[in-house]
């Protein structure tokens, strides 16, 4: 099992397809609505998108640049906690609760971000997790992030 425990560094939205992502300190995380007012939130297999801080540091040090979380295009950023995707494995997030659907897949934007950071992000799971939300609850940077046995 990855390391258990973390915590909770930033949060992430967009209001339609296409625009730049909005920083948030804290956030509503629904069944219904996935991430308060990020577009994506319907309910699905790609409800929220969570990312490692450590996976991304190494992933922008592998092709030498740094660049903002956000560019990634994540929902939530978590730091001492391996994301692994396994389906249906548990992750609870401040007061939510996500249920893992998968990898998240690299999207084309991150080689025009930098080339060869799409690459990076295929490798060692860099990329993040999909997730669809179990227990609707509130997630603020500093909460506490674990997986829960299922």
């Amino acid at each position: 099992m990855p390391r258990a425990e973390g915590s909770v560094v930033s949060i992430a939205i967009r209001t339609r397809s296409g625009a730049a992502m909005q920083e948030r300190n804290e956030a509503e995380i629904r069944i219904e609505s996935g991430v308060a007012e990020d577009f994506r939130g319907k309910p699905g297999k790609r409800q929220v998108t969570v990312l490692s801080k450590d996976a991304w540091d190494a992933a922008c040090a592998e092709v030498d640049v740094t660049l903002p979380w956000t560019e990634r295009r994540a929902n939530l950023l978590l730091t001492g906690l391996e994301l692994l995707p396994t389906p249906g494995a548990r992750l609870r997030v401040g007061t939510a609760l996500l249920e893992v659907t998968g990898q998240t897949d690299p999207c084309v934007r991150m080689d025009a971000a930098t080339p060869g950071l799409f690459a990076a992000l295929e490798r060692h799971n860099r990329a993040g997790v999909c997730c669809r939300v179990v227990e609707s609850g509130h997630a603020k940077a500093g909460d506490s992030a674990s997986w829960e046995d299922t």
